[in-house]
């Protein structure tokens, strides 16, 4: 199974991934959760403690492995490896947590196609072997764009949730990402609606993108607020009507994945 998950900033996307990943871990399979986000939050959402997190490494930042990776020190002027062996990267540095591996990549610098810079090509080699050649549970928490995908990797992927909120702003960033993501060659596309305060807001999204599928709709949650606050997971504290919302989320995408 591999997802990847985004949205307009501020939607809930890594809400959903944390979710997703800790729910997915319980039902016994083996997750490994992406941060591709570069305003990296879903360590704090899956609940690791805030001196925890200081431990978590993140790899694009990691000079002494792009270096070691790609015969370069970062940023640096020249040649480098363009095909570096990333296969052990993930084995050596998620970090584990409540059942769930978390590996934190990092921001992606990109100009038009993208950067040549030695970090850049060494995470889009790591996201590609991550999605084509693993075999766990793979749940990306991406930043609102595609950069870390590109058409190769595309092809692994199983499909999109794009977490949709009631307003204009995520219905036109949801727009963007489908064009983007089917002009890269993933076709399934599917919504999660979050932040519900009922029928009239579904009724909105659900007319503003006709024809789209929604995966599920998560109701608005003070619980959640005060999770983030106090620093536990997503799954802490909240309701049971919330919880079954990310039960059946996650059903429906093992239903997916189990019958491609």
């Amino acid at each position: 199974m591999k997802i990847a998950i985004t949205g307009k900033g501020g939607t809930g996307k890594t809400t959903i991934a944390a979710a997703l990943a800790l729910i997915i871990s319980k039902k016994g399979a083996k997750v490994l959760a992406v941060d591709a986000d570069p305003d990296a939050n879903l360590a704090s959402a899956l609940g690791i403690p805030e001196i925890e997190q200081k431990k978590i490494i993140t790899i694009s930042r990691h000079r002494a492995l792009i270096e070691e990776r790609t015969g370069v020190k970062p940023e640096a002027p020249g040649m480098f490896k363009m095909n570096p062996e990333v296969s052990d990267i993930a084995d050596t540095y998620a970090y584990r947590h409540s059942g769930v591996n978390l590996l934190v990549l990092g921001a992606v610098r990109s100009g038009g196609g993208g950067c040549a810079c030695p970090e850049n090509t060494l995470l889009r080699s790591l996201v590609q072997d991550l999605v084509l050649y693993r075999n766990e549970a793979l749940i990306l928490d991406m930043e609102p764009g595609i950069e870390h995908l590109g058409r190769a990797t595309a092809r692994g992927v199983d499909f999109f949730l794009v977490v949709v909120e009631p307003g204009q702003r995520s219905i036109n960033t949801f727009k963007k990402i489908s064009e983007l993501s089917r002009d890269i060659g993933i076709k399934k596309i599917y919504i999660v609606i979050n932040k519900s305060r009922g029928a009239g807001d579904e009724d909105f999204i659900k007319t503003s993108l006709p024809g789209c599928e929604i995966a599920a709709v998560i109701p608005f949650s003070d619980a959640l607020l005060l999770s983030d606050r106090d620093g536990l997971s997503v799954l802490d504290r909240i309701p049971a009507d919330i919880n079954d919302c990310f039960e059946k989320l996650a059903d429906f995408i093992l239903s997916l994945t189990n019958h491609r």
